[in-house]
């Protein structure tokens, strides 16, 4: 299944990628104006106006004698897509995992383990806010859909430049902390220089007046 995916991620099959992608986003647009339910019933009533006439064709043929009996879709009926036993027990150990780590770092979010993720949590919750008023889940799930059948491809045919750019990216990004970690070593007060101690023979010599 994980070859079947980037096989289409990659457009290695243009026929088959085209048609699934464009699927996607017709659907994901249409669900903009109609309920899941009406979307997924058209969908279905109209594979069935292009397969029932086809059925019906073939079928008409068989009774003229002129086709020996061939199923149109026959080979989408022998396509085995059922999960074997080892399948299915390693798709549901890789969905609780998914699940349990899910859970375990949300707990550990919330309930403050390490300062700095917990703040970095917050911060992105609160942009996370300004982004739900300006778009909703389906716009940002139609951008994840054309980002995940665009962005693997032109990474591939321009990794050259990608690489050239993010490690530019990198070295202004390490320049600028390094400019601001000596602004701030320049700027810090140095620390208040501690007392000498008074050698011993002055102290020897006062206790000797103070005892006389």
């Amino acid at each position: 299944m994980a070859t079947k995916l980037v096989d289409l991620v990659y457009w290695r099959n243009l026929r088959k990628t085209g048609v699934v992608f464009t699927g996607l986003v017709i659907g994901l647009a249409s669900l903009f104006q109609l309920s899941a339910l009406t979307v997924l019933s058209h969908t279905c009533l109209g594979v069935l106006c292009i397969t029932f006439p086809l059925r019906l064709y073939y079928k008409l043929l068989e009774l003229m004698r002129w086709n020996p009996g061939i199923h149109p879709f026959q080979s989408y009926l022998d396509h085995d897509s059922s999960l074997t036993d080892k399948e299915t027990v390693m798709l549901v150990e890789e969905v609780v995992l998914l699940i349990a780590f899910a859970v375990t770092e949300i707990k550990r979010l919330l309930f403050i383990d390490s300062v700095i993720d917990s703040v970095k949590f917050v911060v992105f919750l609160y942009l996370l806010t300004y982004v739900g008023v300006q778009t909703n889940g389906l716009t940002l799930l139609m951008a994840a859909v054309i980002a995940v059948f665009s962005l693997p491809l032109l990474y591939k045919k321009q990794q050259v430049r990608i690489r050239k750019v993010v490690r530019a990216v990198k070295a202004f990004v390490k320049r600028i902390g390094n400019l601001c970690s000596s602004l701030y070593e320049s700027v810090r007060p140095s620390p208040a220089a501690a007392p000498k101690p008074a050698p011993v023979a002055t102290v020897a010599l006062r206790q000797k007046a103070k005892s006389k």
